[in-house]
């Protein structure tokens, strides 16, 4: 059994069934010529091969990642351009998907999860948007100007683990005069994202607890007036990554970041927190809370209250 690395791009028409539904000709003809002129050209441009069609979609197969996402992004804005001169009523969106992984070769068809999971990711997808695996991500955020962002780990049909998966940012543009990919500034704004909670038991049931606790602390501080707080979906996806905080300040738009570990033995817990200027990268604040099990709220509103 032969098989390969490679970048598989999934695209799905948006509520293909209606469309076909109120106008069966119309559709199937606009879909064959938007195949014939943008999809399929498009795809040969950035050395890609389309393996499979289906009745409202494909899946084509790239060398390179950085190829697959330059594609995506090109065909979606190829799509707002075509659905520009049509009514309304007649105009289809696509979603799309990539992944990057081992797949089976079988004569000129391709198989494995690394076509499941595209096929996934492009269901997460927003429509006419493009969604990538992580391992996409970060092949490709140094070397394109567009920006990643992160949709957290998502579980979906038949595949066990979580998919951390990202959206791309059609509309950005991050790249220096040279045309060369750059950093976004951290902002100056008050905005706070709450990582995990690390859990320093030996007994792996306290994940629950800790994560829990980081919850309800994204939870309180939210009441704050005047202070952004990232949602529990998007600060999650760096569970249990050795990332720097820097990097996951830009990822998700914030100057501030809480991290902590929480330690459980018998009726009692410790919590240590600690809260980063990422922009800086300085600590602001850092403490150590113990106190009984039973007054883990009051822990967490005095871990808030600082």
């Amino acid at each position: 059994m032969e098989r390969k690395l490679a970048a598989i791009l999934a695209a799905d028409v948006v509520a293909y069934s209606a469309l076909m539904e109120a106008d069966e000709g119309g559709t199937f003809e606009r879909l064959r010529a938007s195949r014939k002129e943008l999809f399929q050209p498009e795809i040969s441009k950035h050395h890609g091969r389309i393996f499979k069609l289906m009745g409202d979609g494909l899946l084509a197969e790239f060398g390179s990642a950085v190829d697959a996402v330059e594609c995506a992004v090109t065909l979606q804005r190829g799509m707002v351009e075509r659905n520009a001169s049509v009514p309304e009523s007649e105009r289809f969106e696509v979603r799309l998907g990539i992944n990057l992984g081992e797949v089976i070769v079988e004569g000129d068809d391709r198989y494995g999860e690394g076509v499941n999971v595209a096929a996934r990711l492009q269901q997460l997808a927003d429509p006419g948007g493009v969604c990538v695996s992580e391992k996409v991500s970060k092949e490709v955020e140094k070397k394109l100007a567009f920006e990643f962002e992160p949709m957290g780990g998502q579980r979906v049909k038949n595949i066990a683990e979580p998919i951390y998966c990202y959206r791309v940012n059609l509309q950005s543009v991050r790249a220096s005069s040279a045309g060369r990919p750059v950093s976004l500034e951290l902002p100056d704004r008050a905005a706070v994202a709450v990582l995990p909670f690390a859990n320093m038991s030996s007994d792996p049931e306290q994940e629950f607890f800790a994560e829990g606790l980081a919850e309800d602390l994204i939870t309180d501080l939210a009441k704050v007036p005047g202070l952004l707080v990232i949602a529990r979906n998007s600060s999650f996806v760096y569970k249990g990554r050795s990332v720097d905080v820097r990097s996951i300040a830009r990822d998700l738009g914030v100057r501030y970041v809480v991290e902590g570990s929480v330690q459980k033995a018998a009726a009692r817990v410790r919590i240590n927190a600690q809260l980063i200027d990422a922009r800086e990268n300085t600590h602001i604040w850092a403490d150590r809370f113990d106190g009984e099990l039973a007054d883990v709220f009051a822990l967490q509103d005095e871990v808030v209250g600082k």
